[in-house]
């Protein structure tokens, strides 16, 4: 049967279940471990969507060094993947890989500064431009810890992000425009509040649509990508940037880059590279050379107002 688009249909069957079986017979190991993992692992892998692959069961990894990595079974591959830029700098860089063996013999957390710290983020604002930094564990925390920090700061609910855009696993940024209107991703597991009472959506590169969202003055801030990577890579249509921030600046609303997927448009991501001048900034990813870690920095003046905004709360835990 031939489809509409001149593709045989039984002949594109048939070659996906050889296909198949050649991957079942050549990843004997990894198949065994999949099922050992099934036992006690929830859907057979340790992080669920790590099933969207789509292979009869997970191909699993035994060794990863610079561009390449050797599965159970013995193969060798290119990773053009790195860990989804997690280890953009290749697997393992030697330098990261004696800094962490050093630090092993040095214990792991104390809940204290160390000296190592001042030093990152001295280096931090010289890169990137921003003078005050904090730290968190993945740049789905950066972003939750400045969207907070930015209504905290503004003393309002709304957060403004461009639809199609990707924050990780942060509550707020999973709005989608239907027909224009804003709409809860209707594939959330366990969602139980409507968030577009506190989130709006507007489309990448619509400046009126973009003004119109942030006139009312109750957007604390919007989240941005500098360039959308999540539906593609959409671009900014050049004087973008440049009228996007003068509008957050006349209505009040502090701009929020999040470069985890953009950092690699320069040493001090996209952000250097354009002269952006966010209020907040968050970099992830292979920010660590590959050791879960995120950043996120504030400009003088919002650092100012988060310690004034921490100054003013009752003691007690922040949320943050």
């Amino acid at each position: 049967m031939t489809t509409r688009h001149g593709i045989n249909w039984d002949k594109a069957q048939a070659l996906q279940v050889a296909e198949r079986n050649a991957f079942i017979g050549r990843m004997p190991r990894s198949r065994e471990l999949s099922s050992q993992a099934a036992g006690h692992l929830l859907f057979g892998v340790p992080l669920h969507w790590m099933n969207d692959w789509s292979t009869p069961f997970s191909l699993y990894v035994a060794a990863a060094q610079g561009a390449r990595f050797t599965d159970a079974d013995g193969h060798d591959y290119v990773d053009f993947c790195l860990g989804d830029t997690g280890a953009m700098f290749g697997h393992s860089p030697r330098p990261v890989a004696d800094a962490i063996a050093r630090q092993a013999q040095r214990g792991y957390t104390a809940m204290l500064p160390s000296e190592d710290g001042v030093w990152v983020a001295q280096e931090l604002a010289r890169r990137f431009g921003l003078p005050y930094w904090q730290f968190a564990l993945s740049a789905s925390d950066a972003n939750r810890f400045a969207i907070r920090w930015a209504r905290a700061i503004t003393h309002r609910s709304q957060v403004l992000i461009f639809n199609g855009c990707y924050h990780g696993t942060v509550d707020d940024v999973f709005v989608d425009l239907v027909d224009g209107q804003p709409q809860t991703r209707d594939s959330l597991l366990g969602q139980v509040y409507d968030i577009t009472q506190h989130t709006r959506s507007v489309e990448f590169n619509d400046l009126t649509a973009l003004e119109a969202a942030l006139q009312d003055g109750k957007v604390a801030c919007l989240l941005a990508e500098p360039a959308m990577t999540n539906i593609g890579m959409v671009l900014p249509q050049p004087g973008f940037w440049q009228a996007a921030q003068e509008l957050c600046k006349r209505y009040g609303t502090l701009l929020l880059i999040d470069e985890t997927h953009t950092i690699s448009s320069g040493p001090g991501g996209y952000t250097r590279a354009h002269g952006l001048q966010p209020d907040l900034l968050v970099v992830g990813k292979p920010v660590a050379g590959g050791v879960p870690c995120a950043v996120y920095g504030f400009s003088a003046e919002t650092a100012r107002r988060a310690e004034e905004a921490k100054r003013n709360a009752p003691p007690g835990h922040s949320g943050i």
